[in-house]
């Protein structure tokens, strides 16, 4: 536990920090903090800070700099909510900005309005569709390997190999197909799956593996398919003073904008908390690069979350700046979307 004095100093110097992007020294930081303390005194805390791993000494500099770990406090106790800075007429700009025919339109307006206020890079995921089927059919590859084809209502068809506990016969095959489509052809895969759960035993056995896997399958298919991450202003962290000089750091940003696939898990994560999450790079698994911070929000359409949004900047950021952001978008792709 940190006393008054040793809080002050540490919300003062990473304040500075993100203002300048200078480490911090014991001056510089008598002048900030406001604290009638001497030189040594302020020494002294920071030495004890640096202890603690929440601020670090960079070799070339007698300042010090905010670590992940002392970006991770200042987050969760020290940052002040700001008053609303976005005037109503600003919010109806926002929206009308936001407004589209189709929600892609709307989805890929909020990517671009996130990274033109933040100047980061702004993030957003498509809502999730249902993953409703129509019929369900199976087709024997070889021994204990099956094709699952699954038609949705709208004709779009999703494919995937699974490899079976034991071998079915083409007969056994259409009978597993048959009874999924007969029984809950139009219901969603998750209510599907739900249901198998509970009818079981009503299912001959040898068959009731099979409709499980895939329906599990199929449900990981259709996913896959329809998550889109939409992504703007990558070119924003060119001009970041934090990477500019580092071109492994922006080669790696880079290339995470471009897999997507660690963006998509990052983003699932943040879809399962509620309101605006701040992620710090370097103090979990959840960021893959240290210099980075996401700032993100899940979203809704009619009350329920179906998506996530986000700002993706340096662990460097105006971070109150960021929350009212991302809060205020959220909540205008929500309005959007439900309309529609």
């Amino acid at each position: 536990m940190l006393d008054d004095r040793a809080k002050t100093l540490l919300k003062a110097l990473v304040e500075r920090y993100i203002a300048d992007g200078q480490p911090v020294g014991s001056r510089t930081l008598s002048r900030a903090s406001g604290l009638e303390l001497s030189p040594a005194t302020i020494r002294n805390v920071m030495a004890d800070l640096e202890e603690l791993g929440l601020i670090a000494s960079p070799h070339t500099s007698a300042g010090r700099i905010p670590t992940a770990r002392g970006y991770r406090l200042f987050v969760d106790t020290m940052l002040t909510a700001q008053p609303k800075q976005v005037p109503e007429s600003r919010d109806a700009a926002f929206e009308a900005q936001l407004h589209a025919d189709q929600p892609q339109r709307v989805i890929a307006n909020a990517a671009q309005l996130l990274s033109s206020l933040s100047n980061f890079v702004g993030v957003i995921t498509a809502p999730k569709k249902p993953s409703v089927f129509h019929h369900i059919e199976f087709m024997r590859l070889s021994e204990r390997r099956v094709l699952v084809i699954i038609v949705a209502p709208d004709g779009d068809v999703q494919n995937r190999v699974i490899f079976t506990a034991q071998d079915y016969t083409p007969s056994q095959l259409q009978e597993a197909s048959n009874y999924l489509t007969a029984h809950y052809g139009g219901l969603t895969l998750e209510a599907v799956r739900e249901r198998l759960k509970t009818e079981v035993d009503a299912i001959r056995s040898e068959i009731s593996a099979l409709m499980q896997a895939a329906v599990q399958a199929g449900s990981d298919a259709i996913a896959e398919s329809h998550e889109q991450v939409v992504i703007a202003g990558e070119r924003n962290l060119l001009a970041v003073q934090d990477f500019s000089s580092d071109m492994g750091s922006l080669r790696k940003l880079f290339d995470l904008f471009e897999q997507k696939t660690q963006l998509m898990r990052l983003l699932e994560v943040s879809s399962r908390a509620e309101g605006v999450r701040i992620y710090i790079g370097g103090e979990s698994l959840v960021v893959p690069f240290e210099e980075l911070s996401v700032v993100s929000s899940p979203y809704e359409v009619d009350g329920k979350v179906v998506g996530t949004l986000g700002v993706i900047g340096p662990t460097r950021m105006a971070y109150s700046r960021m929350v009212q952001i991302v809060d205020i978008t959220s909540r205008l792709v929500s309005n959007a979307l439900s309309a529609k």
